[in-house]
């Protein structure tokens, strides 16, 4: 990486202090899309993003394999809401 001025450092350090929260609103974002998406090709793209979420989220491999190969946008939201729990009780 390059030089960063320390305006530039606190943005960085700030946005991986909160990466968890970023994810998590993104995987609901994600499992709305999911709900209104109405070709299959866009649902493949939002499945491709759910995946990459997920592992940025350090979800077990398994998880993130039953989730997506499911492709149920409902079971994904019962998963989000875990992962919301578990974020509460840190």
């Amino acid at each position: 990486m390059g030089d960063f001025t320390p305006h530039q450092r606190k943005i960085i350090d700030r946005y991986y202090t909160h990466r968890d929260t970023i994810m998590v609103t993104r995987l609901q974002e994600l499992a709305s899309e999911l709900y209104l998406a109405d070709t299959p090709t866009k649902q493949d793209r939002l499945w491709k993003r759910v995946r990459t979420a997920l592992t940025n989220l350090k979800v077990a491999p398994t998880v993130i394999e039953h989730v997506v190969t499911q492709r149920d946008p409902a079971l994904l939201a019962k998963h989000i809401q875990d992962l919301l729990q578990r974020g509460d009780s840190r």
